[in-house]
């Protein structure tokens, strides 16, 4: 299982998958804007206080999303680490 920001049009989003990358989920993400980035973290219920917009930075809205950590929502993600590198943007 894997754990990394994957870049996107617009921002990034926080993904799980398995090693080939075959399967992956979105667990979270951050996207730019005019009034700068909103970020969000994923949830199985209502949640408001897991989404924020116009945050002033990426780094601090990153830092938001990974604070909830919302990959320990799924099994076999326990000690699972977030990796560096942000992997490339996929059409």
């Amino acid at each position: 299982m894997r754990l990394y920001w994957r870049q996107t049009r617009r921002g990034q989003r926080l993904v799980i998958g398995d090693e080939d990358q075959e399967s992956e989920q979105e667990i979270g993400g951050v996207r730019e804007t005019k009034s700068g980035f909103d970020a969000f973290a994923k949830t199985f219920g209502y949640e408001p206080g897991r989404s924020e917009k116009g945050i002033p930075t990426m780094d601090e809205a990153k830092a938001f999303v990974e604070s909830f950590r919302p990959w320990e929502l799924y099994e076999g993600t326990e000690g699972i680490e977030l990796e560096a590198t942000v992997l490339p943007f996929e059409a």
